[in-house]
């Protein structure tokens, strides 16, 4: 199978001629067209990108290991993640669970390389209470797992649920630079207080999808390049402020809603031009294989 070989056989290959692709791609998804959906989602692909595509990517460019968030768009369906991420040791995942997901099932998920839970709260008009018992109970074993809680929120909503994340003790990785607000950039209250919270110890930033960074909807305008220039300034900000050892990068392959204007090769020149020197890359993936693999 494509791209299915060992953890020995893959550290053993090189994809770029410095030697300098990422380690890991810390956020890819996998689907096929026929997944379920959810009532309210986003989008509806009308392709197929399968584990076995995205090993085959990820050899393509010299990448060892990959990540593979929870779909969003699938909701609670996990079965074709967590049976990609038992596919390969190469992958691990994260799961989109509800509350009362019985314990003995959440080992399960674990036995199958599934490494914490995801919390989709884009586009959500009523976020969760993550101090209610039911939320309690779940960031506990969530905990008990040694598990991380991976949530995706605009920026200018962060503070609302940082609080009762952070008083859970779980680990946490803010998805997409913490999606600070598009006017305020770096400024964004949300986006401080997500950095407030890497500096208590417990939480790490992706940089991943900078090209989604000018709202949730721009995925309807086919120029990225504004999107792209707050990803610059942002990483920049990040990288000064959070440092390597809280910072995670992913792709987002096969970029859902961007297809034809996003591709694995310029997600890597983007990551080039956040983090142009290559030991500053190294030390990127250093943070992952830690966060992720150890």
């Amino acid at each position: 199978m494509t791209g299915s070989g060992g953890v020995g056989e893959v550290m053993g290959r090189r994809g770029r001629a410095d030697g300098a692709a990422p380690i890991v791609d810390c956020h890819a998804h996998v689907f096929t067209r026929d997944l379920p959906l959810v009532g309210d989602a986003w989008t509806a692909p009308a392709y197929d990108y399968t584990p076995q595509d995205y090993l085959a990517d990820l050899d393509r460019h010299g990448v060892h290991f990959g990540v593979l968030s929870g779909l969003s768009i699938s909701g609670t369906y996990n079965e074709y993640t967590i049976a990609a991420a038992r596919l390969s040791p190469r992958l691990r995942a994260t799961a989109i669970v509800t509350p009362d997901t019985d314990p003995y099932v959440l080992r399960k998920m674990r036995d199958d390389g599934v490494v914490g839970v995801r919390f989709q709260l884009v586009r959500r008009a009523v976020l969760p209470d993550f101090a209610d018992e039911a939320h309690r109970l779940l960031l506990r074993r969530v905990r008990d797992l040694d598990w991380h809680v991976h949530v995706a929120l605009e920026g200018e909503r962060m503070r609302a649920v940082l609080p009762a994340l952070e008083a859970s003790g779980v680990r946490l990785v803010l998805d997409h630079f913490a999606h600070p607000e598009p006017a305020k950039g770096v400024a964004c209250e949300g986006f401080r207080a997500a950095l407030d919270s890497v500096q208590r110890g417990r939480t790490w930033i992706k940089l991943a999808a900078g090209f989604r960074l000018a709202g949730p909807d721009t995925w309807r305008e086919p120029d990225i390049t504004r999107s792209e220039a707050i990803a610059e300034t942002v990483a920049a900000e990040l990288l000064a402020k959070a440092g390597t050892e809280r910072l995670l990068w992913g792709s987002d392959a096969p970029f859902v809603g961007y297809e034809g204007r996003m591709t694995y090769d310029r997600a890597l020149a983007q990551l080039d031009r956040w983090a142009p020197d290559p030991a500053t890359r190294r030390a990127l993936s250093d943070t992952a294989l830690r966060f992720y693999f150890a």
